[in-house]
């Protein structure tokens, strides 16, 4: 019997195993982490030493950046679902972000600009392999969290090369050369997705399985080259990036509000349940933010990077322990769901992951900021103090923002999805961006000394420890709300499933 064309399985397709089309995706998702988390390591320390910018200026700029590079994936979900197809957009938008990484390890192109290329590239890749994983787990809701799981190691994996790597490079040769690594790691990814793309066949959105529509992909080419003229002007000029932001709050919750409207019954509890959750994610990606920016210089001005036999860490691979604790506490953690599960008949509610999630993070943040106490005469504190800290900030982030992507496929009906995860990853730019100003409390006015810059970081991470446990009082308080909700999202799928059925 031959299947018909839908949104999930296209005409007379052999459907592979579902491991070897997940298999694809995570690849692809990998190789652009790479580029991206490789270039986020080094960007904000090349902005400070080389270009001249102040530590505030630089932080800013990357906030601006990030919020960009978070807010145009509503875009790219919509081009996946309604115009070009997802499985092209996915090369498109990685061609884009290989063609930014490229232009910033060119001598003479204007940094906003460069940056401007990678925001729209990563706007327009960003949602399309998420939705692909969604579709190739179609009707098999038991096995979505599990795949995102895996989906994130393919974050990590990307991520822990290239922190690892491009520091190093950026040490020892320049910063230009490891923004050329970003660029290389990528084409060998696309490279490599053309190669298996057979095995994507069967899944996709409805302009997938009709031919090219090349005036389509023209224009789209035409509106990239506007935004990315407009994302240099954001990046370039921070006061215009403040109302942008703004702006980009007001879309979302318009969207928000215009989705709850036109939705029916049954998917309306769901779509609550995202919107809360999505406010609780915001909250944890102003702390996630720090990463690249007050963690990263701290880790340059006020921590002795001398470690184990003698080797000196660049202060831009300090990031690394983020991806490397994730491999570690990652398989731990799928031990203690699956015995929690057991214990108590199903999963762990996914609302309460936030909040558990929320109470480590506020302890990582309180590590940072205690370790000031132990600094040494000249101001340096041991790296063993980020270690630990990272440690426990990791631990959260895979309670938190893990689950992210896996929340959105689970509540979402699939009409719905590509928009709402746009939408998801507007909000997380949006909150990078209030990061980057929160980091910007910690930037020195008078001197970079340690001695000066260590007071400005322990009041900083002290102040981010309290606002983790503001988090978690609030995501403790609305769990009665989001059992409520996630069970009449459930009931209402399962009524639509026997409907199907029947």
């Amino acid at each position: 019997m031959t299947p018909a064309a839908t949104t999930v399985t296209g005409p007379d397709a052999r459907t592979p195993p579902r491991w070897v089309s997940f298999t694809v995706l995570f690849l692809i998702e990998m190789w652009e982490r790479f580029g991206y988390y490789g270039m986020t390591a080094v960007v904000v320390l090349h902005m400070v030493r080389k270009l001249g910018y102040s530590d505030a200026d630089a932080v800013l700029t990357f906030g601006a950046f990030v919020a960009m590079a978070y807010a145009s994936p509503a875009v790219g979900g919509w081009l996946g679902d309604k115009v070009l197809g997802t499985r092209r957009m996915t090369v498109i938008g990685a061609s884009i972000l290989a063609l930014g990484y490229g232009m910033l390890a060119t001598p003479g192109v204007p940094l906003f600009v460069a940056l401007g290329v990678v925001a729209v590239g990563s706007g327009l890749f960003k949602p399309n392999p998420a939705n692909l994983v969604s579709k190739v787990y179609e009707g098999d809701p038991a096995k979505i969290d599990s795949a995102f799981t895996l989906y994130y190691m393919a974050v990590n994996l990307g991520s822990t090369l290239s922190t690892i790597a491009t520091p190093l490079i950026q040490e020892k040769v320049s910063s230009e050369a490891a923004f050329a690594v970003c660029s290389g790691g990528l084409v060998l990814g696309i490279l490599n997705y053309v190669f298996m793309s057979r095995f994507l066949a069967h899944v996709g959105s409805p302009p997938d399985f009709a031919p090219f529509p090349w005036k389509k992909f023209f224009l789209t080419l035409v509106g990239c080259v506007v935004a990315v003229a407009f994302v240099a002007m954001v990046v370039r000029n921070l006061a215009v990036a403040r109302a942008m932001v703004w702006l980009a709050s007001l879309v979302m919750l318009g969207i928000f509000v215009m989705l709850i409207r036109r939705s029916t019954p049954g998917e309306r509890s769901g779509l609550i349940a995202v919107i809360v959750l999505t406010a609780q994610t915001m909250i944890f990606f102003i702390f996630y933010q720090q990463t690249s920016t007050s963690l990263t210089l701290f880790a340059y001005r006020n921590v002795d990077l001398n470690f184990l036999f003698g080797y000196q860490v660049p202060a831009g691979q300090v990031q690394a322990l983020n991806p490397i604790w994730i491999f570690i506490l990652s398989p731990g953690l799928a031990w203690a769901y699956t015995r929690l599960g057991k214990r108590s008949g199903g999963d762990l509610p996914v609302a309460l992951k936030f909040a558990i999630g929320f109470v480590v993070l506020a302890l990582g943040f309180f590590v940072y900021g205690g370790s000031g106490y132990f600094a040494s005469p000249d101001g340096k504190v041991s790296l063993w103090w980020m270690v630990l800290g990272y440690g426990l900030t990791c631990l959260g982030e895979l309670l938190i923002s893990g689950l992210g992507l896996a929340m959105v496929a689970r509540y979402v009906r699939p009409r719905l999805r590509g928009l709402v995860m746009g939408t998801w990853f507007l909000a997380t730019g949006i909150s990078q961006y209030l990061g980057s100003q929160v980091a910007k409390l910690a930037s020195p006015v008078t001197g970079t000394d340690p001695l000066q810059t260590l007071p400005l970081y322990m009041n900083l991470f002290f102040g981010l420890g309290v606002f983790a446990v503001f988090g978690a009082v609030l995501s403790f308080a609305v769990l009665p709300l989001m059992r409520r909700l996630s069970a009449e999202s459930r009931q209402s799928n399962d009524a639509d499933a026997a409907a199907a059925a029947a």
